[in-house]
C-alpha cells in the first residue's frame, strides 16, 4: 500500500490558508479520484476540496474549525498496489526532548509532531512544551483548544511534566503563569477583548467566514486611506423604461430584469472611459488592470459573498442581469465556486435594496473603489424651468483609495455614470 498526502490547496489568488469547515469523508472510506474529502472557507467563498487518488481514507490530520496554510496536509489515503511509503514528518527543534533526555513522542506518535501554525504560535507566545501535552484530536494530535484549556486552567507543563488536554497534573504543578485576560485563538482581525458576559447574553461563535470578512475589511481599513463622495441620479426614465419590459423581458428570458443590471452596465461602460478607477495599488507601482470585471457584493443571513461579473463592458444588459441571477443562486445555494470569486477590478454594491439612501462602503481590498448604489425614491425635484417635479431619484457613493485615485478622476467618472443613467431610455438604450 501507499499512502498519499492531501494538501491544503490554494483557492484562489492571495490565499495563504484555508479553515476545514466540515469533513465530507472519515477514516476507513473508501473515496475515488476527484469525490469531496471536506469543505474549505477561504477568503469567504466555501470550496470543496476533492481527493488526488483513489484508495481508502488513512488519516484525518485536520479538525473541523482549523485553520492551515496553503500546503499544509489535511489527511492522508491509502492506495493499492506497491509498497506503504509515506514521508515522515520533518524533525524540528520543537519535537526534540529538551536537555538529552528521552523523546516524549515516540515513532508510533509521529502525528502529533505536525503542529498546526496556529498551535505553534499559541505554544510559542506562552511556552508551552508541546512534547509534553496529550492532544485530543485525531490520533493524538494537539489542537488549539487543547493549549486555550491549559492556558485557561494554568497549568502550563513544565519540562518532564506530562499534562492531558484539559485535565490536572499529576501531584506538583509547575508555577502557574498569569493571565490577565481570556484567551482565544489568534486571528489577523483583532485580539481577545474580555467583555463581561450576563445572564441571557449570547455567545455566539466566529465563523471562518465572518473571520475572512472580518479580516478583509479591518486589512482595508488600515491600508486605505479612504475618501468618500456622492452625486445624486435622475432615474426617472430608467425607471419607466425598466418597469416597461419587466413582465415581458421574465417571461421571455426566465429571469428578472432588475435595475441593479442597468447600474453595472453603466459602472462597466465609465470604466471603460476612465481605466484610473480600474486600478489597484501595488506598494511602488500602481496596476491599471486591462479587464473590466465587476464584483457585486450578495448577501446570506450571517456572511458576505463577492463574486464577479468577468468583462463585464462587453456584456449586454441582459447577459448582466443573467449573471447577476445566476451568482446570487449560487450564493444561496452553497454552490459558489472559488473562481467566480476571483479577478474583481472594481466593486458596485445594490445598498439599495434594503433601503439605504446613502452609506460609505469599505473598498474591497485590494480594489481602488466600491460604488454603492442605494434606493430609487420618489422626491420633489426643481427642474430647468423652475417648476416642481416629482421624480425617481437615487444616490451614487463612491468609496475610493486616496493614494491611487484623487477627487478630479473620481468626479468625472461619477458624472460619467450619471449621465449614462438619467439617458437610458427606450429610444437610446437597447437590453440585447
Amino acid at each position: 500500500m501507499v499512502i498519499e498526502q492531501i494538501k491544503m490547496p490554494q483557492l484562489g489568488e492571495s490565499v495563504t490558508e484555508g479553515t476545514i469547515s466540515k469533513w465530507l469523508v472519515s477514516v476507513g472510506d473508501k473515496v475515488n479520484k476527484y469525490d469531496p474529502l471536506a469543505e474549505v472557507m477561504t477568503d469567504k467563498v466555501n470550496a470543496e476540496v476533492p481527493s488526488s487518488f483513489t484508495g481508502v481514507v488513512k488519516e484525518l490530520i485536520a479538525e473541523e474549525g482549523e485553520t492551515l496554510a496553503v500546503g499544509e496536509m489535511i489527511c492522508t489515503i491509502e492506495m493499492e498496489g506497491g509498497t506503504a511509503q509515506v514521508a515522515p514528518a520533518a524533525a524540528t527543534n520543537e519535537d526534540a526532548a529538551p536537555n538529552g533526555a528521552e523523546s516524549a513522542e515516540p515513532m508510533d506518535q509521529g502525528n502529533k509532531a505536525r503542529y498546526s501554525p496556529a498551535v505553534l504560535k499559541i505554544s510559542q507566545e506562552h511556552g508551552i512544551d508541546l512534547t509534553k501535552v496529550s492532544g485530543t484530536g485525531a490520533g493524538g494530535r494537539i489542537t488549539r483548544k487543547d493549549l486555550l484549556k491549559l492556558i485557561e486552567s494554568g497549568n502550563i507543563p513544565a519540562a518532564g511534566q506530562k499534562v492531558e488536554a484539559g485535565k490536572e497534573p499529576a501531584e506538583v504543578q509547575a508555577p502557574k503563569q498569569e493571565v490577565t485576560q481570556p484567551v482565544s485563538a489568534p486571528t489577523p482581525t483583532s485580539p481577545a477583548i474580555n467583555i463581561p458576559v450576563a445572564v441571557g447574553d449570547i455567545e455566539i461563535p466566529v465563523t471562518g467566514i465572518r473571520k475572512a470578512i472580518a479580516a478583509n475589511m479591518l486589512r482595508s481599513k488600515h491600508e486605505a486611506p479612504h475618501a468618500w463622495t456622492m452625486i445624486e441620479v435622475d432615474a426617472t426614465n430608467l425607471v419607466e423604461y425598466r418597469n416597461s419590459l419587466k413582465d415581458e423581458f421574465k417571461k421571455k428570458e426566465g429571469f428578472n430584469l432588475t435595475f441593479f443590471a442597468f447600474f453595472v452596465k453603466a459602472v462597466a461602460q465609465a470604466l471603460k472611459e476612465f481605466p484610473q478607477i480600474n486600478s489597484m495599488w501595488a506598494g511602488d507601482k500602481i496596476i491599471q488592470k486591462k479587464d473590466i470585471n465587476i464584483s457585486i457584493a450578495v448577501a446570506t443571513d450571517d456572511a458576505l459573498y463577492v463574486p464577479v461579473i468577468k468583462q463585464a463592458d462587453e456584456k449586454t444588459i441582459k447577459g448582466i442581469a443573467r449573471e447577476i441571477a445566476d451568482l446570487a443562486v449560487k450564493v444561496r445555494t452553497g454552490k459558489l465556486r472559488s473562481e467566480d470569486m476571483q479577478g474583481g477590478t472594481f466593486t458596485v454594491n445594490n445598498t439599495g435594496s434594503f433601503g439605504s439612501v446613502q452609506s460609505m462602503g469599505i473598498i474591497n481590498y485590494p480594489q481602488a473603489a466600491i460604488l454603492q448604489v442605494e434606493s430609487i425614491v420618489k422626491r420633489p425635484v426643481v427642474m430647468n424651468n423652475g417648476m416642481i417635479a416629482v421624480r425617481d431619484m437615487v444616490n451614487l457613493c463612491l468609496s475610493l483609495d486616496h493614494r491611487v485615485l484623487d477627487g478630479l478622476v473620481c468626479g468625472r467618472f461619477l458624472q460619467r455614470v450619471k449621465e449614462i443613467l438619467e439617458n437610458t431610455s427606450k429610444s437610446t438604450t437597447s437590453i440585447y
